[in-house]
């Protein structure tokens, strides 16, 4: 059930990340640097669930900060 709940995230993440790349071009510069935010050393080579979210929120916290700023 996990996976289904990480799909569901990856997908969102994908969608946001396209929104960004379409409607926002001028934030593109910015995606490596929340990409940086994900944890490098997990042994699994995987990042979890919340690792997700938090990598997600960043996008649409972006996207908001963007918008309340034009």
């Amino acid at each position: 059930m996990n996976n289904d709940k990480q799909r569901k995230v990856l997908t969102e993440i994908a969608t946001v990340t396209r929104t960004i790349e379409d409607s926002y071009p001028e934030l593109q510069k910015y995606l490596d640097e929340t990409r940086s935010t994900l944890p490098h050393d997990n042994d699994e080579g995987s990042l979890d669930l919340k690792d997700l979210e938090n990598y997600l929120q960043e996008l649409k916290s972006m996207i908001s900060k963007y918008e309340n700023k034009h």
